[in-house]
């Protein structure tokens, strides 16, 4: 079988086992799965020392890791969002709780983020102290293998290329333990890794890694160009794999955009 199909196998093995017992409902076949014990996971996560020392946190916007984006507001962090499916130009909203009137649980909501958020750019963002990401299966070396359609990954490699995600960098995702597999996952080259799996009973710690160091531009598919505004741009000004945009600012947000 090809990489892709390697990787479709173990999605769809690995949703039909959430679903089958009951952990996940059964529209969780092509999604990152919301699953039983999300909020259990996100307490572990808030009681790791990474945690406790981020002050900036990157999160992906779907339902399963709802619980840990509240917990980073409610913990005072800034949260860049991502935009679902990276469909805007300024990629992430901006969700700082000092300026938020909102309840954590309801701000995080990718929903109300549409229109309560402002979007920033890359140009725009601060270091980033630990990334959260959503997950179909892990192992424990780190491999992970998201719903398929690689946004996880190209958001971490523009955020490495810009400075903003390093060595420093802390890369989480919180999952049910049954989407933790004891055996190799198929990986790609543009594939990240994750240095922390928190599940609804456990943290695991994974090995040390090298981490992909941009977007590879060789192998990202013309339609996915087209589909992100960003690479499009990129694209069309003609800039290169090794081209990094600019970076301003070297502490967290106090004060880029406003909460509308």
């Amino acid at each position: 079988m090809s990489l892709d199909e390697d990787k479709r196998a173990v999605r769809e093995r690995v949703w039909s086992a959430l679903i089958e017992a009951g952990i996940s409902t059964p529209d969780a076949y092509g999604y990152i799965p919301d699953f039983v014990g999300s909020d259990r996971a996100a307490e572990l996560l808030a009681a790791t020392p990474p945690w406790r020392k981020a002050r900036t946190v990157k999160a992906n916007p779907d339902i399963a890791q709802l619980p840990v984006r509240a917990s980073a507001l409610t913990d005072g962090k800034v949260l860049y969002m991502a935009v679902p499916k990276l469909a805007t130009i300024e990629p992430f909203y901006l969700i700082d709780p000092a300026r938020s009137t909102l309840p954590p649980a309801q701000a995080a909501s990718s929903k109300v983020a549409l229109e309560a958020s402002p979007r920033v750019g890359i140009e725009e963002m601060c270091p980033i102290d630990l990334v959260v990401c959503g997950t179909v299966a892990v192992n424990r070396e780190g491999v992970r293998l998201g719903k398929g359609a690689g946004y996880s990954d190209i958001e971490v490699a523009l955020l490495v290329e810009a400075g903003l995600v390093s060595d420093r960098t802390v890369i989480v995702t919180t999952v049910h333990s049954l989407q933790v597999l004891d055996e190799p996952l198929p990986r790609g080259a543009h594939d990240f890794r994750v240095d922390l799996i928190v599940t609804e009973k456990d943290v695991i710690a994974c090995p040390p890694h090298r981490r992909p160091s941009g977007l590879i531009w060789s192998g990202m598919p013309a339609e996915k160009i087209a589909a992100i505004p960003l690479l499009k741009a990129r694209a069309k000004n003609s800039i290169s794999p090794g081209d990094t945009p600019k970076r301003l600012k070297e502490n967290p947000v106090s004060g880029v955009g406003e909460i509308r």
